[in-house]
């Protein structure tokens, strides 16, 4: 399947698909038929079979601490408070404290024995479905670069999101929803609507921002709430897509107009099906039990209500008041901070596990955790510790990859990745592949040169298949 830029890409001219619109217009409305005929969203075959369909990406933004939480260190404890050559590095700055012991205990879990810290216990009862990788290292240190570099493979926001990059290779399964939906309880991740934007990309690929704090069905998305009964409003859509088809055909191609054609079209259908697919509360007490309260949870359930209706993407960052990177907590309070925040989001993220799992979801659609880089297991003070860019761990679930597995390793202290070293590029192509897209085919032709989400670089990990 050859990738072109989205007017090198419809399936028929702009006239001869006006042509073919009339009589056969009937209950559907022009607007809709238009759509049809034309969108870039529509699903489209991928360069091979794929093991996920759709992705589910939980963002943890702010440096969660791998060595509180999933990397088990425990020569930190027997070396805590001294210095060793290994972790004597000036790049990490404000660690003149030493190694210091995580202040949570360890323990095993599931078949595959994996060692889990006792914030998350909930999320260690899943471990048999994990896939951990414990060999991740990004650029910089740096919070805006490391989101940026994690969620668009680059340093700066010009490029699309990986979520675009996605709905661009294909399309998306239900035409009522967007194809990309990012959610934030709260703040927004550091570096805004980039994480979720399309660049260069054509706008029908960005995505589409919740913020999940009203938790009101009917007012998640702004300015969408019908105000006029379907009918009424299917005919206004049809005179305003008559007028600007019009224009349209005057001007034989315009990026812009056809973009905002296919964007109120959208808006027409989103009105009726978001409130749906929002509405927690058709859910059975059983389920809603199993994810519990709070908004982070509450985004885990709409999560697999969005997934399992077609969404290709679906993006939930953790947040709370005030931060917008929230793990940052970490740099002088890892001990309350880190609980606090686990708490927050440890039953909610088991629970979307154990529910796609029941439902026959998980096999198809892939789970990613982590944040942007971890922490250094050396100390910031008495209880925080620095960003550590050098050696951290994300994980993934369902879709394709091993279960009850980790790959690759930090050294002893956890401070650098050291078997099988993986770039987020690395990460990026392996998202890619378990999706069926090669990441040095998709490519975006823009400024006289083909863009790809991993750039220049990546590898897939074989390791992590199954």
């Amino acid at each position: 399947m050859s990738f072109l830029p989205y007017h090198s890409r419809s399936p028929i001219s702009r006239r001869a698909m006006l042509g073919r619109i009339g009589a056969g217009v009937g209950s559907l409305g022009l607007a809709s038929v238009l759509a049809q005929e034309s969108s870039p969203m529509l699903p489209r075959a991928p360069h091979f079979p794929a093991k996920a369909k759709r992705i589910i990406q939980l963002f943890m933004p702010g440096g969660p601490s791998h060595v509180d939480t999933f990397d088990y260190k425990p020569d930190i404890a027997r070396f805590a408070g001294q210095r060793p050559r290994e972790v004597d590095l000036r790049s990490l700055r404000n660690t003149k404290g030493g190694l210091m012991k995580s202040p949570f205990g360890f323990k095993q879990y599931g078949q595959s024995g994996k060692w889990v810290s006792d914030i998350f216990p909930h999320v260690g009862s899943c471990v048999d479905d994990i896939c951990f990788v414990h060999s991740m290292f990004t650029d910089i240190p740096e919070h805006a670069s490391g989101i940026m570099m994690m969620n668009l493979g680059h340093l700066q926001p010009v490029r699309p999101s990986m979520g675009s990059w996605l709905v661009y290779g294909l399309g998306t399964e239900n035409q009522d929803l967007p194809g990309f939906v990012s959610m934030c309880p709260r703040a927004e991740p550091r570096g805004g609507m980039a994480n979720w934007g399309n660049a260069f990309l054509p706008g029908e690929f960005g995505g589409c921002h919740v913020n999940l704090g009203a938790m009101k069905p009917d007012a998640i998305l702004r300015d969408i709430n019908p105000k006029l009964p379907r009918a009424e409003q299917r005919r206004q859509a049809d005179l305003l897509a008559q007028l600007n088809q019009l224009d349209l055909k005057r001007q034989e191609h315009d990026a812009g107009l056809e973009a905002s054609i296919g964007a109120m079209e959208m808006a027409f259908r989103m009105q009726f099906a978001v409130p749906d697919a929002f509405d927690t509360s058709k859910e059975s007490a059983s389920t809603l039990d199993m994810y519990g309260e709070g908004d982070f949870a509450k985004g885990c359930l709409i999560a697999r209500r969005l997934s399992e209706r077609g969404v290709r993407v679906v993006q939930l960052s953790i947040s709370i008041d005030g931060y917008d990177i929230p793990w940052d907590t970490g740099h002088n309070d890892i001990p309350n901070g880190h609980r606090k925040l686990a708490d927050s989001c440890d039953r909610g993220i088991a629970a979307l596990l154990k529910d796609l799992k029941q439902r026959g979801l998980l096999d198809e659609t892939l789970v990613l955790w982590g944040g942007e880089f971890g922490r250094a297991p050396t100390s910031e003070g008495l209880t925080g510790r620095d960003h550590n860019h050098y050696g951290y761990t994300v994980w993934m679930a369902g879709g394709g990859v091993k279960p009850g597995f980790s790959y690759g390793s930090t050294d002893n202290f956890g401070l650098r990745a050291t078997e099988n070293r993986t770039h987020v590029h690395d990460l990026h192509a392996t998202v890619l592949h378990l999706m069926g897209l090669d990441h040095e085919r998709l490519t975006y032709r823009y400024s006289g040169r083909d863009y790809r989400l991993t750039d220049v670089a990546g590898q897939v990990i074989s390791g992590v298949l199954a």
